[in-house]
């Protein structure tokens, strides 16, 4: 159901897209000086879809209470803030500071539950990022009120909610507090006469392993690593 939503959102995006591409093309060109800035600034709102990439630790082979453990992704949401410096024609250096809530799903099936547990356990895993993302941005030329844009670079984020050094309850899955990652998009740029409207896809991926492993917690001792993996739809709105 989640697919087919999905699915659906984002047949209805591209095609409420090309209704304001054709629209704007047809129309009298907005903020024509806003090319001559050097700098500008705007608000963000997002949506994600995240979720883990997941490697087994070796002793996952050697226990047997647990049978698997797959990963899901869920979605969420974030608020940011964006400035742009125009270094050259085309080419812009992006900040774009965010607070993003994420949530993410490891079911584990397991042999031996708990009377009155099911076999089938599932650990969500809440995360409040600050992410700090520094990219450069290339766009096309402008035509009428569109333009198309390619981004990437790379970021630091810092969860916010992270239980790395908390001591719980055997059932925990702990995650580090920061991370470094890679981010690489695209989006469109549609000029109105007051402000620029920017929708935006992206993939928002780190580097490094999350996972803060405790070899004493049944549910954290048979990973190995958890990477995160993230899709973020957002929309800027630009001045």
């Amino acid at each position: 159901m989640q697919h087919l939503l999905w699915r659906q959102i984002t047949s209805t995006l591209c095609a409420l897209c090309f209704f304001v591409v054709v629209a704007q093309a047809q129309r009298e060109e907005n903020l024509p000086d806003h090319e001559n800035k050097q700098f500008y600034f705007g608000i963000t709102l997002s949506g994600n879809s995240s979720g883990f990439q997941l490697r087994h630790h070796p002793s996952f082979l050697q226990k047997d209470s647990i049978l698997y453990v797959q990963p899901k992704s869920n979605g969420g949401f974030g608020l940011g803030l964006l400035a742009s410096l125009r270094v050259i024609p085309h080419l812009e250096l992006r900040f774009n500071p965010h607070l993003i809530f994420a949530n993410r799903t490891l079911s584990y099936s397991v042999k031996y539950p708990a009377p009155g547990e099911e076999t089938i356990q599932e650990k969500t895993i809440e995360s409040i990022y600050t992410s700090f993302p520094v990219q450069l941005k290339f766009s096309s030329d402008r035509i009428g009120n569109f333009r198309v844009y390619i981004l990437g670079g790379a970021k630091f984020e810092y969860d916010l909610a992270s239980n790395s050094q908390r001591r719980q309850a055997e059932d925990l899955v702990k995650l580090i507090k920061g991370a470094v990652g890679y981010e690489a998009g695209l989006g469109l740029h549609f000029y109105f006469p007051s402000f620029i409207f920017s929708p935006e896809i992206k993939i928002s991926n780190t580097f490094r392993n999350v996972h803060s492993r405790d070899p004493n917690l049944i549910y954290s001792n048979i990973i190995d690593r958890l990477q995160a993996r993230m899709i973020v739809f957002s929309i800027h709105l630009e001045g």
